[in-house]
């Protein structure tokens, strides 16, 4: 779990962690600087339940460094590893599906469970089902757009393993769910959407990225792709991958070389090179958008 200021939040999602039908967990918590009374709150907790807790110190430069600084600390042998927001409520069943998802998934192949969200709005109490995956989770996919929510994640031993390897070679990305998502993808593993919701996703005015749904939230993002940055996030990406190269499987390191080709390129040979990437993305309209900003140099 990245922590930072969370106090407001927290006794609710360590509630819900309390409240697992799954119980054989262990919680590290990564304090990432908070000034208020987090710290206090979840070593409290661990006086109150039988299972390990503990909390470290991270590195106080954004959400994302502090989820890589405890990826990149797992042991060889991590076994299952689920990602925790500190604002979130889980559903009693998260980590059972979790695990009985990842359990079925054959040999030793890297698998990324994610699942859909129920959008809270808790002054409201409004809550609203997140949205499914129409099309296939892929690397070709990962490339332009992150269906993999972070606070959803579970990685079984075979994926968190290879992301301790990776993260200790990565520098400073965007989002730590993206790149998990390019990650197991490229090196030829598994994505496992559970289209029961897993969670309570906590919208408020201080969630770090938020579910950016609405005619405002869509508004927004149109117009950071126009600044650039969006740009700027998928140029952190592929440095990121281009650090782990020979980690990708052959198909997935040739269709990274023609994203980074379409992004070094003028308008038309942009879009041959994406087309022989073979990018894209969940949904049609928001494929159109995209397509429309690579026109532009928008990416």
């Amino acid at each position: 779990m990245g922590v930072y200021d969370g106090a407001a939040h927290l006794p609710e999602q360590l509630a819900s962690l309390a409240a697992q039908r799954h119980t054989n967990w262990r919680l590290t918590c990564s304090d990432d600087g908070s000034g208020d009374d987090s710290r206090a709150m979840i070593q409290q907790f661990a006086s109150e339940v039988c299972q390990d807790v503990k909390v470290v110190t991270g590195p106080q430069v954004g959400f994302s460094a502090n989820f890589m600084s405890m990826i990149a600390v797992l042991p060889d042998a991590p076994g299952i590893v689920a990602l925790c927001d500190q604002d979130d409520v889980w559903l009693e069943s998260k980590l059972a599906r979790a695990v009985q998802y990842l359990d079925a998934v054959p040999g030793e192949m890297p698998a990324l469970y994610c699942s859909r969200v129920i959008l809270w709005h808790p002054e409201q109490d409004t809550r609203t089902a997140g949205r499914g995956l129409p099309r296939a989770a892929s690397f070709r996919n990962a490339l332009i757009e992150n269906v993999a929510q972070g606070n959803t994640i579970v990685l079984n031993n075979a994926a968190a393993a290879l992301a301790a390897r990776a993260a200790r070679r990565t520098g400073p990305i965007f989002a730590h769910d993206w790149w998990l998502y390019l990650l197991i993808t490229g090196a030829g593993g598994c994505v496992v959407f559970d289209e029961t919701a897993s969670l309570l996703y906590r919208q408020h005015g201080r969630n770090a990225i938020g579910a950016g749904t609405g005619f405002g939230g869509q508004i927004r993002r149109k117009a950071a792709v126009l600044r650039g940055a969006y740009a700027a996030r998928l140029a952190g990406n592929v440095a990121a991958l281009e650090a782990v190269r020979d980690l990708l499987t052959p198909d997935a390191a040739d269709a990274l070389g023609s994203f980074a080709a379409a992004r070094r390129t003028g308008p038309w040979g942009r879009i041959m090179c994406l087309r022989r990437a073979g990018v894209y993305r969940q949904r049609r309209l928001s494929d159109v958008s995209f397509w429309l900003g690579a026109l532009i140099g928008r990416i």
